[in-house]
């Protein structure tokens, strides 16, 4: 009987590891689907090459199921190890982002040159996974500590402000935000205090709300936010598009490749707001399919987190998971203007090389776990 029931848990096991399989795949070949169909008019205004996305999205997607299989391979007992030197390498890539081989696009410093402009690597992406696997080793090293706020709370804490410091830099306020709500997360989950986890949420919003009034360009985000179509022309542009694609796709959408926002209306449609794309043309059923299958990969994430075989294992698992649902509510909440503006992407469906990479060996580290538990 026993050892019918252990054949079983094995079972269940490898049908939910093809289920998590499944639906990453899923979801990166209908990113690159709606990655060409969203970006067919920016490349041709831009590069005069239709395919200019969709092969490299394609090419990134080959590179990340590589990835996807060695670290699903890759036995992550090992990452212990490592987690202190890619930490170190994470806050050195990001120095690097103010020196000369430093990227400026509009503004902004996110990427670090790779000898061209064309291949880039974006140091705020690799960050996420080091402060995952960090975080992971510290607090499973010595369980006990998160109950102690000098040891375990203050460090990270630290942690947090050198992280959020250095990306906000660039300036990258939405990866910053999610950096540190991995932290954060994946403190609660070791066992922090609830009244150290409503201090640092209060001193975070405190902070947030310091740097939008610090700024004008975020205050502006800010009103845009409340009222895009008091200034539809201008600081509400792209917030207005995002509904009107929206909107104008009704319950099942324009059809397939049909978007009228994506002709050069909504700025960027293959990356933050991607979403909107898939709104006007797959419509509000589409967007239900999507989000349904957003929740499930979350299930399935936290469910391997619960059941993980030890406590390194259990808070790698957990960072993912916090990861991933905070990067699909925030650019959902964006796209929606349920919150003001920021460059966040969809995991797995925008286009953007070092974030699907990111996401695909995550995924792989996911499975590497979840085959050496029970259940």
């Amino acid at each position: 009987m026993a050892k019918k029931q252990r054949e079983n848990e094995k079972i269940k096991m490898k049908t939910g590891d093809f289920v998590l399989t499944i639906l990453m795949m899923g979801l990166v070949l209908f990113g690159i689907i709606m990655v060409f169909s969203a970006s067919y008019y920016v490349a041709i205004s831009d590069y005069g090459n239709p395919y200019y996305y969709l092969i490299r999205d394609a090419i990134w997607a080959f590179l990340g199921t590589i990835l996807f299989v060695f670290c699903r391979l890759f036995p992550y007992k090992y990452y212990k190890k490592m987690a202190f030197p890619l930490m170190i390498i994470s806050f050195v890539l990001l120095l690097l982002l103010f020196t000369p081989l430093g990227k400026d696009v509009n503004g902004a410093t996110r990427w670090i040159r790779l000898g061209s402009d064309s291949l880039t690597i974006m140091p705020g992406e690799i960050a996420k996974i080091c402060a995952i696997l960090f975080v992971a080793k510290y607090l499973s090293d010595k369980p006990k500590r998160i109950l102690s706020f000098t040891e375990g709370i203050l460090p990270l804490v630290i942690l947090c402000g050198a992280y959020f410091g250095l990306i906000m830099k660039q300036p990258n306020m939405s990866t910053a935000i999610t950096v540190v709500a991995i932290i954060v997360g994946m403190m609660f989950v070791a066992g922090l205090n609830l009244k150290y986890l409503f201090a640092i949420g209060i001193a975070g919003c405190a902070g947030i709300v310091a740097l939008i009034l610090a700024e004008p360009y975020r205050m502006k985000r800010m009103f845009s936010f409340i009222d895009p179509f008091q200034d539809p022309l201008g600081t509400g542009w792209q917030v207005t598009q995002s509904l009107l694609a929206l909107g104008s796709g009704g319950l099942f959408g324009v059809g397939l490749g049909k978007s009228i926002q994506k002709t050069l209306y909504l700025p960027e449609p293959q990356n933050d707001f991607i979403f909107a794309i898939i709104g006007e043309e797959l419509g509000y059923i589409g967007c239900l399919i999507l989000i349904a299958v957003y929740i499930v990969l979350i299930w399935r994430c936290a469910h391997i987190s619960l059941n993980a075989p030890d406590l390194f294992g259990m808070l790698i698992a957990s960072g993912i998971t916090i990861m991933l649902a905070v990067q699909v509510i925030l650019n959902i909440a964006v796209v929606t203007s349920s919150m003001p503006p920021t460059g966040i992407i969809l995991p797995f469906v925008s286009f953007g090389g070092n974030a699907l990479l990111l996401f695909m060996g995550s995924m792989g580290i996911m499975l590497n776990i979840s085959k050496h538990s029970a259940k």
